[in-house]
């Protein structure tokens, strides 16, 4: 068809482009004239296309048509008039004169909400349902025959902007271009509208949008919401106009903490409190408003009302007033109607719009790439001063709105001074529990206490989940692009690497870490699992699928990876850090949000990291921190209905009471990393004193050279060796549970490892000389202890250890059982400590021992020693775990999957599947 485009904007520019694709002739796009030099969006695509345009101030004046626009609008030809953004009345002589007449987009179901501001009403009367109408045009405007209409759920909290991007603009350019093609069909019905239910309310301009304050608080929010951003609700405060953005209804609790704000005519003063301002409806009841505007356009955070004009200008460096003469110059091409820019230019009142809005922002992070901006900054910063006084501050980490607030407990120890927070880490702030509840976090190393800690209720769970879920719902995370989302985490990767010898030093002594071998593993890995998952986050894909089409249907079928949601991860006290860092890694770098909760006994580098991950810039509600028990925060998480994705690593036991609760309470999505008894075969053709090393590893015998920070000091710091039994005190989830040793060097190896085990340095473990530090708490060296009793009960040799090492803290000795029979208790159940269980096999029954070896519920990881490559290849296909090592041990990797079989759980940590742990498939078909 031939037609005609009478309308403007970049909806306008949207159905032109698909009408084209559509194998429609424009014969004319008719548009308003260009503002401040600028060309309508529509305008400017046209005449790219070499479509004739006509940009006529109005169509007709004192009711009359405009005879010479009348007739260039009749040169054109035009067999249909398509009205997708017009904001101009158009007279019947154009509306009528197509052989197929003119159709027009409006957004609200008709006849609701009749008139220019059909949203506003949508939204101020608080309506359950919106949506848009294509109809055909009469000289009522807005009340002839409806063509097609489409409908969508008008959400609690959308604003005229929301609803406008999520739905009217994006599925109104489809409806719009689906009228022309049912029209080019035959196909168009003409609906009449009813005049039941019809609606006649006024244009929504500045004056008619003024609050009143007699209202509940729902209909306060939704006359705010309802006029948010144009033209904006406003009151009149402390004797200026101030209009009034971002409302949500919030419970009266948001109250409780702030300044008052008198109000004239408000029901009680509003209260300027952290979240932003809370206002009182004559109910009784609240709601919030995130911004505010004075009359000179200046918009700032209504948090900040009290101290909006306190700010003191920072003086800025040399390379500083680069970027600002870089974004000067930026403004200049953008607002090019303004012959220089001052201080004082202000981007709005010069002429400025939404999307140079979005050019500016662009612009600031190729330029710097630390600022990170969101389109509202420019709204509450709107002079060149201003705007350049923010970037700056971003850049320097000194926003005053994003203040971190820490109570530390700081110590010296370590030759340095560690500050560690110990309150709950929520929505971006650190908090004391509920009641002001607290635990005392123990230092195995001499059992005293390092501080108090906060103890997490159920109700801190719940406002925990309620952050994560509007941080992913609502927040900036939620919209953040993938490769702006992998910045922050490389950010947060630079951090941690920062603070690495703080973070190992409290790893230290709040596990019984060593010292070195917590920098270099549990922090060391840290980073470089962050880092890892930070450059997976623009390359998650899905795939297109053909499909079988039934012709002359052609139909595109894809698959969508989407992050979950609000995920909850619990983890153990073994790798306090690392662990949080395997799985919060991968949820993040996946587009989720996380409530974590660390063992009760290792609490700290959790809330170091929480820390971190603030000043990283990670937004508020993205990362929570519960420190507390199991029975209250664990349970508590497994049953929310607002988590969908749970992580766990712990025993068996308590992995399977998670499982079955969060199958109970929302069939929530559940990995688990659960308890082992690994294997490791060691053959004659070994080489014996590699498998010595690697399942004893007297570490004092190697040092790896580093350098310090702290003034270009060198030590010497003990390597830790990929022990396969002692590593880490033998708090290891995949330590070698039991070893069969072929029987024919079984004597010569144990003698060897004896000779290695006592080398070993038990002590301090932030001692550089120390090999083997304290079990990681009491009630651990005590079932430690239980274990080596019954190992001697039952008749298995000990042949050295056993003991608790008599000194302050929770040391137990390495310690060696031989002559262990399949039916033990030490043979079957996991000590989780540094026991060697040691058990004979013949030579030549390979496949015997791998039945001994298989002939366990857990399935976690396994390993071999042999020099013949093809016994290595067939006892690697024939064991039965999630890991096989083959003449090495222990030795994991960031980029390599990690989990297990059988009651050693399902899902993996690390590597790219990972990230399938905590993404969904969501598949999409397409007929065309």
């Amino acid at each position: 068809m031939k037609i005609a485009v009478i309308g403007q904007s970049l909806f306008g520019q949207e159905v032109y482009k698909e009408l084209r694709k559509d194998g429609h002739i424009i014969v004319g796009v008719f548009t308003i004239p260009d503002k401040d030099g600028k060309a309508d969006p529509l305008a400017t695509e046209a005449e790219k296309d070499g479509v004739a345009v006509f940009k006529f101030p109005r169509w007709r004046v004192k009711g009359e048509a405009i005879a010479e626009v009348v007739a260039q609008y009749e040169a054109c030809g035009a067999e249909l008039n398509v009205l997708p953004f017009c904001s101009q009345f158009i007279p019947m002589e154009v509306i009528d004169r197509p052989r197929h007449g003119s159709v027009i987009y409006h957004p609200s179901l008709l006849p609701r909400h009749r008139g220019a501001s059909a949203i506003n009403w949508t939204l101020i009367h608080g309506d359950k349902k919106g949506g848009f109408t294509v109809f055909w045009a009469d000289d009522g405007l807005d009340t002839g025959p409806i063509l097609l209409q489409r409908e969508c759920d008008v959400e609690r909290d959308d604003t005229v902007n929301t609803i406008y991007k999520r739905f009217l603009f994006p599925e109104g350019v489809k409806g719009t271009v689906d009228a022309v093609r049912l029209i080019a069909e035959g196909k168009a019905p003409r609906i009449s509208q009813p005049l039941e239910g019809a609606t006649y309310e006024c244009i929504q301009k500045k004056d008619n949008a003024k609050i009143d304050w007699n209202r509940s608080a729902e209909d306060l929010h939704n006359w705010i919401r309802g006029n948010d951003k144009v033209p904006g609700a406003w009151a009149e405060v402390d004797g200026q106009k101030v209009t009034f953005y971002g409302s949500t209804l919030v419970d009266a609790g948001s109250a409780a903490h702030g300044r008052p704000l008198e109000i004239p005519g408000a029901s009680r003063p509003g209260v300027v409190a952290k979240a932003g301002l809370v206002l009182f409806g004559n109910d009784g009841k609240t709601l919030l408003v995130k911004n505010l505007q004075f009359e000179d356009g200046k918009m700032i955070a209504a948090a900040q009302y009290f101290s909006s004009g306190s700010s003191a200008a920072v003086e800025l460096t040399e390379e500083e007033n680069s970027f600002a003469e870089e974004m000067r110059a930026v403004w200049q091409s953008i607002l090019t109607n303004v012959s220089r820019i001052e201080d004082s230019t202000d981007f709005f009142k010069s002429g400025a719009a939404s999307m140079d809005v979005v050019r500016l922002v662009e612009e600031v992070k190729l330029r710097a790439g630390g600022c990170q901006l969101q389109n509202e900054d420019v709204y509450m910063n709107c002079t060149f001063r201003d705007f350049i006084q923010m970037c700056v501050r971003r850049l320097r980490g000194e926003d005053e709105e994003e203040e971190l607030v820490v109570d530390y407990v700081e110590q010296n120890t370590n030759n340095m001074t560690i500050k560690m927070p110990h309150q709950l880490f929520i929505n971006g702030e650190f908090v004391d529990a509920e009641g002001r509840k607290t635990y005392k976090t123990i230092n195995p190393t001499d059992g005293t206490a390092i501080c108090d800690v906060s103890l997490a209720q159920i109700s801190d769970v719940d406002k925990a989940v309620a952050a994560a879920k509007e941080a992913f719902e609502e927040g900036e995370w939620g919209r953040m692009n993938p490769r702006d989302r992998g910045r922050l985490l490389y950010k947060l990767a630079d951090l941690m690497e920062e603070h690495q010898e703080e973070l190992a030093t409290i790893e230290a002594i709040d596990s019984g870490a060593v010292y070195t071998l917590a920098l270099k593993t549990h922090v060391g890995m840290s980073i470089q699992t962050f880092r890892y998952f930070a450059g997976w986050c623009d390359k998650i894909q899905g795939s297109t699928i053909p499909i079988n089409q039934a012709r002359p249907n052609r139909n595109l079928t894809f698959t969508k990876k989407e992050p979950i949601g609000v995920c909850a991860i619990v983890i153990p006290w073994n790798y306090p850090l690392m662990m949080l860092a395997w799985k919060t890694a991968a949820c993040l770098a996946a587009g989720n949000t996380v409530v974590l909760k660390p063992a009760q006994v290792t609490p700290l580098t959790a809330l170091k990291f929480a820390e971190l991950a603030a000043r990283a810039g990670l937004p508020k509600g993205v990362v929570n921190i519960l420190p507390g028990s199991g029975a209250v925060v664990g349970q508590r998480l497994s049953d929310h209905p607002d988590v969908r994705k749970l992580g766990f690593t712990g025993s068996t036991e308590i992995g399977k009471h998670i499982m079955r609760s969060c199958a109970v309470s929302n069939v929530k999505k559940v990995s688990l990393e659960l308890g082992g008894k690994s294997p490791l075969i060691i053959f004659a053709d070994c080489d014996m004193d590699k498998a010595v090393r690697v399942v004893s590893s007297s570490a004092g015998s190697r040092c790896a050279r580093r350098s310090s920070r702290r003034e270009g000091e060198r030590l010497l710091r003990p390597f830790q060796g990929m022990s396969s039994v002692f590593f880490n005190k033998g708090e290891n989830c995949i330590a070698a549970g039991r070893l069969f040793v072929e029987e024919t060097i079984h004597d010569q190896f144990l003698t060897k490892v004896v000779g290695e085990i006592k080398k070993m340095k038990i002590g301090d473990p932030l001692d550089r000389s120390t090999n083997h530090g304290p079990q990681n708490h009491k009630a651990h060296l005590d079932k430690l202890l239980e274990f080596c009793q019954a190992g001697v009960q039952e008749g298995a040799t000990l042949i050295c250890g056993g003991k608790q090492v008599q000194r302050p803290g929770f040391f137990f000795e390495p310690t060696v059982f031989t002559d262990v029979q399949d039916h033990m208790y030490i043979a079957i159940e996991e000590s989780f400590g540094p026991v060697m269980i040691l058990s004979k096999f013949k030579s030549g029954e390979v496949d015997e021992v791998l039945r001994r070896a298989n002939a366990t519920e857990y399935g976690l990881a396994s390993g071999v020693f042999t020099q013949d490559i093809s016994r290595a290849l067939y006892v690697s296909e024939k064991l039965n775990a999630g890991t096989v090592f083959v003449n090495t041990y222990n030795k994991t990797d960031v980029a390599s999957p990690f989990g297990g079989f059988k009651q050693s759980g399902f899902g993996k940590d690390l590597g790219q599947e990972a990230l399938n742990e905590y993404l969904k498939t969501k598949a999409v078909t397409i007929e065309y």
